[in-house]
């Protein structure tokens, strides 16, 4: 007998708890082997210093990190990085949340329904044809927004906004946040349709108007859309590279590049796979850092709520 008067034994139980965990063992061997050793072998290699030139291996401790802190080309990188962090944060969930509200509350069902399908496309575009695009886009003699610029009387604004080390980071930004915009937009219109129609209207009946609402009602009843979203940006601004890549190849003069392209130029063109190895462990620090944060902010804000 596995039960006594209904109530599981400890022998049911533990038969009930080996079911689960041989249920859950694939996947997380799967996990060990393709998420947790590669991170642990990482930091591993990011103390040692070696070339795929040559066998043999050096232990060198720190000096990688050391390398790393005192490389004017690796704070470059990563204030670039904070710099997507901070405006796709901005745009991809701050921007993204008020235009969901809007289309919620102003807009037709039907007509929000194909802005929605507009603003989704540019999600299903490849990463290296969106660049492709914006590297046309931003020609200096050629390109659509110097064209544009100087339409409306802005020729002094014109310039080669990919070959400047002022604006090459910023001409990567804006096309990726062309490109994620409408796809965390439909996910916040998603969540924003779950919102109980009576929470609005208690609140019209209050008093409260449209911009009050959106932050005492639509904002805290979105958070744990808003959590995901901001985790996934940030982490995603981190680890940025195909765009960099593609569009400016990190200059010029290095002003355009970002943790990943000068991991990639430090890996295989420099050859300093030790030093490369240290910036990838910085990588993974700061996002695991960011989503933590994250989280306990969110939960801390639930508890109090």
């Amino acid at each position: 007998m596995t039960t006594l008067h209904g109530v599981p034994t400890a022998g049911s139980r533990t038969a009930r708890r080996v079911r689960h965990a041989l249920w859950a063992a694939p996947a997380l061997a799967l996990i060990t082997v393709f998420v947790y050793y590669p991170v642990v072998e990482n930091v591993r290699l990011s103390l040692l210093k070696f070339s795929v030139f040559q066998p043999g291996t050096r232990y060198v401790g720190l000096d990688n990190y050391r390398q790393a802190f005192s490389d004017p080309v690796f704070w470059k990188a990563l204030v670039n990085n904070l710099l997507f962090a901070v405006t796709s944060v901005t745009v991809q969930v701050g921007a993204a949340l008020v235009l969901a509200a809007l289309l919620e509350e102003l807009v037709g069902r039907r007509l929000g329904g194909l802005l929605r399908t507009l603003y989704v496309v540019p999600a299903a575009v490849s990463m290296t044809v969106a660049g492709l695009l914006f590297q046309f886009l931003y020609q200096r003699d050629a390109g659509l927004v110097n064209s544009l610029l100087g339409g409306v009387g802005l020729d002094s604004w014109q310039r080669d906004w990919l070959g400047q080390p002022d604006t090459a980071i910023w001409g990567v930004i804006g096309m990726s946040q062309w490109q994620s915009f409408g796809y965390t937009t439909m996910l916040l219109t998603v969540a924003v349709q779950r919102i109980p129609r009576e929470l609005y209207e208690a609140a019209y009946v209050d008093g409260a108007g449209r911009v009050r609402t959106f932050f005492t009602v639509t904002v805290p009843m979105v958070r744990q859309m808003t959590t995901l979203l901001v985790i996934l940006t940030v982490s995603g601004a981190f680890l940025v590279f195909n765009e960099v890549m593609v569009m400016t190849g990190g200059g010029p003069s290095n002003s355009s590049q970002v943790l990943g392209t000068w991991l990639y130029a430090s890996a295989f063109t420099g050859d300093d796979m030790g030093y490369a190895a240290a910036i990838g462990t910085v990588m993974f620090v700061l996002t695991f850092a960011a989503g933590a944060a994250q989280l306990y902010y969110s939960r801390r804000k639930a508890v109090e709520a």
